[in-house]
């Protein structure tokens, strides 16, 4: 089986479509989707774009719509507005979908055996995984995994490491990425691995958030069109608390 996994779209609809495009050039045998799916500007056309192709998917934390425990930085009082407005527009039905995917799930996959998915560890939706992460804290997130390969996501930067034998990938984001360069991330799997990221018109989608109205359209989304060599490890530090 030849996989694709998309992780990370967080409502921009049109990044997804063009990694959908791509996707469908492949050939692939299964869709993966790793999770923070709709919530974002453009909610219940990437979800159902995604539901129509039959994808495999685990749940983020995002996808929690409605879990007002903690707020995703900048101002908690936006932040709560942001998923009162996805939940009025992903309406009941939907919100139930996403609240209860699966945290993980483990596909056959050509060149690798079993491999497991999850978005941000195995077992959890908030757990991160970075390029940084200690060895020692890793390995506790890794304890119990009989899967010789993982795939997460959450903190929005690709990267390929191994510790114990346990090779952890992190697919990137197709909505939101923390990368150098525009473009949606994603990963393709069977029989090799491959990053992968899509060119689309950012600053044409950039425009079109903006114009729904997402109370958070300004604040996660204008930093797309903009090259930046040190994002990647930029926040990657910052995720890991270290200066």
């Amino acid at each position: 089986m030849r996989v694709a996994a998309l992780y990370d779209i967080h409502g921009n609809f049109p990044a997804l479509e063009a990694v959908l495009t791509e996707v469908d050039a492949e050939g692939v045998d299964a869709i993966l989707v790793g999770g923070d799916i709709a919530s974002g500007p453009m909610p219940v056309e990437t979800l159902a774009a995604l539901q129509s192709r039959d994808a495999v998917f685990v749940r983020g934390n995002a996808d929690r719509v409605l879990d007002f425990e903690g707020g995703a930085g900048g101002d908690p009082e936006v932040w709560r507005r942001s998923r009162l407005w996805v939940a009025e527009r992903l309406g009941d039905a939907q919100l139930r979908f996403l609240a209860e995917l699966p945290l993980d799930a483990v596909l056959e996959v050509d060149g690798f055996g079993p491999v497991r998915f999850c978005h941000g560890s195995p077992g959890s939706d908030v757990e991160t995984i970075t390029r940084l992460t200690p060895d020692d804290r890793l390995r506790g997130l890794l304890a119990g995994v009989e899967e010789r390969v993982v795939v997460c996501g959450h903190t929005h930067v690709q990267f390929d490491r191994t510790l114990d034998g346990i090779r952890v990938v992190n697919a990137g984001s197709v909505g939101a990425p923390y990368e150098a360069s525009p473009g949606g991330y994603w990963l393709l799997l069977g029989p090799e691995l491959s990053f992968r990221r899509t060119r689309y018109d950012v600053e044409a989608a950039v425009e079109q958030i903006r114009a729904t109205g997402y109370p958070r359209a300004e604040e996660i989304f204008p930093d797309l069109p903009i090259e930046d060599p040190d994002r990647p490890a930029r926040m990657s530090a910052l995720i890991e608390g270290l200066p």
